[in-house]
């Protein structure tokens, strides 16, 4: 005798692997500076604003991959018709 409920059912669909390919942020660091003239003062303002600037492009980054990465594996909307 055979049961309805024992019917062979369909193979479970297989699971989407979804790797985050992106680059892992890492800390903004500032460089160490003990200025004395004020010479010194604005070299020091010039390498921090260009650290700050580089940490920015940096994080940017990672975040346009990550945006990628969160359209490819979106769903696609559509419009009501």
């Amino acid at each position: 005798m055979l049961l309805s409920g024992c019917a062979a059912a369909p193979p479970s669909p297989v699971p989407t692997l979804i790797i985050n390919q992106c680059a892992t942020p890492s800390p903004c660091t500032l460089p160490k500076s003990n200025p004395e003239t004020n010479g010194e003062l604005d070299l020091q303002l010039e390498r921090t604003e260009a650290a700050w600037a580089q940490c920015a492009a940096e994080v940017d980054a990672v975040i346009a991959c990550q945006e990628a990465n969160h359209a490819e594996t979106s769903p696609a909307t559509r419009s009501p018709d």
